[in-house]
């Protein structure tokens, strides 16, 4: 089968390499890949009982790989991250994932979105034959091992089901996730194992999350669960379209997790955030003044004209009165014009992003200067790092799991170069 990262193959004597990877997720399993594809003896460890389980999950969604637009509109995508990310991107592109799911066994389909999954839209497959593919190569591993830092002397240390163990190697590569999620495996602890070695870790915060508002209780009690859909959303200069529902505690859903950066960092910042909902963007606030007009010229209530002239669920309906209460001027007391405006940016203030366990991603993490160019960290020598635990975040739509193959399997040709070098 072909090498799936596509640069220069480096090739390590096996008697001297054994490495070790902490992580059994996408970037623990893309390094493993490619250090047993150039010769290493590579052990993965993990903490949960099984590999994968954060993929897995994922997978409940369809599996959303990776995003099949052109490099120079995918990228951006990153923002600040971008110059960081686009070697590894460059090293194992879209084209290169898709290619390496072919090997495995599971074509690829590109959505009507552009977004790319696995024809069979499910992540166990994919899994399954990567485990296997893997255990032909001879990748050990060791499954219920916590890391728990290192030893005086450098070798490794692990909580285990059978006690404390401590295991020499000649390099290792640190996958260990973000810290959304930490049921299925990536519980942020390993932050404090290399601040103790003087490693600058960014914090972790929630990202691609839902957001609290403080709905009141008719509100809540009568919309929780009800989506908002065809909507467009805006903070400032950051838009998105999509869905949202309501939930008990605020907002959830793709829509809202597109703006979750500049939110999250506007709240920390300023206390809160205003989001701007426009429930019909698809009509000029000129054309729903001029409906609602001859909707309400007929002496029809305000919900009724807003229902038959504008086609507003119960839910967007119910979102203009609850804002409308908040501000104390009634809907009814508006005029077309007035009231076409606020379905076009109904401001709904956004007072905290949801915890980070329950988010889709983590950003945070090692920041791009404890790094070299072959993802070692310079204050560790031989120990290197992948995935979430960088300092970057994605939207959702294949840019996630790109960045964490891809990243993964830089820092594992990183170490093949490093091994061959010394």
């Amino acid at each position: 089968m072909a090498v799936p990262v596509e640069r220069p193959a480096v090739t390590v004597s096996a008697e001297q390499s054994r490495v070790a990877v902490i992580g059994a997720g996408p970037s623990g399993l893309m390094a493993a890949e490619v250090l047993a594809r150039g010769g290493a003896r590579v052990t993965v460890f993990d903490r949960m009982p099984t590999a994968g389980r954060k993929f897995l999950m994922a997978g409940r969604g369809g599996l959303n790989l990776t995003h099949s637009e052109e490099s120079a509109r995918f990228l951006p995508r990153y923002g600040a991250a971008e110059d960081v990310l686009a070697p590894a991107i460059a090293g194992f592109d879209p084209d290169a994932l898709r290619r390496w799911c072919r090997a495995l066994g599971e074509d690829t389909v590109v959505g009507t979105s552009g977004r790319v999954f696995p024809a069979s839209f499910k992540a166990s497959p994919l899994l399954r034959a990567w485990l296997r593919r893997l255990d032909g190569q001879g990748v050990a591993f060791r499954p219920r091992h916590r890391w728990t830092g290192w030893d005086p002397d450098g070798t490794l240390r692990f909580e285990t089901p059978e006690g404390p163990a401590s295991v020499a190697v000649d390099a290792t590569v640190l996958a260990l996730g973000g810290a959304s999620w930490p049921q299925l495996g990536s519980d942020g602890r390993w932050t404090g194992l290399l601040e103790a070695e003087g490693v600058w870790v960014a914090p972790l915060q929630p990202s691609n999350c839902g957001f609290a508002v403080a709905w009141s209780p008719v509100f809540r009690d009568r919309f929780e669960g009800a989506p908002l859909k065809g909507i467009a959303l805006s903070f400032r200069d950051h838009a998105s379209r999509g869905e949202v529902t309501v939930t008990r505690a605020g907002l959830e859903g793709g829509g809202i997790y597109a703006l979750s950066g500049p939110l999250r960092d506007a709240i920390a910042a300023e206390g809160a955030a205003v989001l701007s909902i426009d429930l019909r963007p698809d009509l000029s606030p000129a054309a729903m003044a001029d409906r609602l007009a001859v909707a309400r010229a007929g002496k029809a209530s305000v919900s009724t004209a807003l229902r038959k002239a504008l086609k507003l669920p119960p839910v967007a309906i119910g979102l203009l009165q609850e804002v409308a209460h908040a501000e104390g001027m009634p809907l009814g007391a508006r005029d077309a014009q007035a009231l076409a405006a606020l379905v076009g940016a109904v401001p709904v203030r956004l007072d905290a992003p949801r915890p980070i366990a329950g988010a889709i991603s983590t950003a945070g993490g090692i920041t791009a200067g404890e790094l070299d160019e072959n993802h070692m960290l310079r204050r560790r020598p031989g120990t290197f790092a992948a995935g979430e635990m960088l300092d970057w975040e994605a939207p959702t739509g294949g840019y996630l799991l790109q960045a964490c193959f891809a990243t993964g399997a830089a820092a594992g040709a990183g170490t093949l170069a490093w091994l061959a070098a010394r």
